[in-house]
């Protein structure tokens, strides 16, 4: 089989459904490691310096409001790639 009947056996609405998965998939796996990361590091620092904790808490939230938006917009494109047809 050549190359290019084997694009053509494949339909674009399968290759979009390919590719709401990855975006999904991908873009939440990044997210899980970044607030994972987020969450990990502002434990650390308020143990090592209690005092600080206002200002770590009010930092981390804002890292993860940033980091959450990745997913957000991962889904998004899945469901923009899922109503094409």
């Amino acid at each position: 089989m050549n190359p290019e009947t084997a694009t053509q056996l494949i339909s674009a609405a399968a290759l979009a459904k390919l590719g709401a998965g990855l975006a999904v998939g991908l873009g939440t796996l990044g997210s899980g490691i970044g607030i994972g990361i987020i969450f990990g590091k502002s434990i650390e620092s308020s143990a090592r310096q209690p005092e600080a904790l206002p200002l770590v808490q009010r930092l981390m939230f804002t890292g993860f409001a940033l980091v959450e938006a990745q997913a957000l917009y991962a889904l998004l494109i899945t469901f923009i790639l899922l109503a094409a047809k």
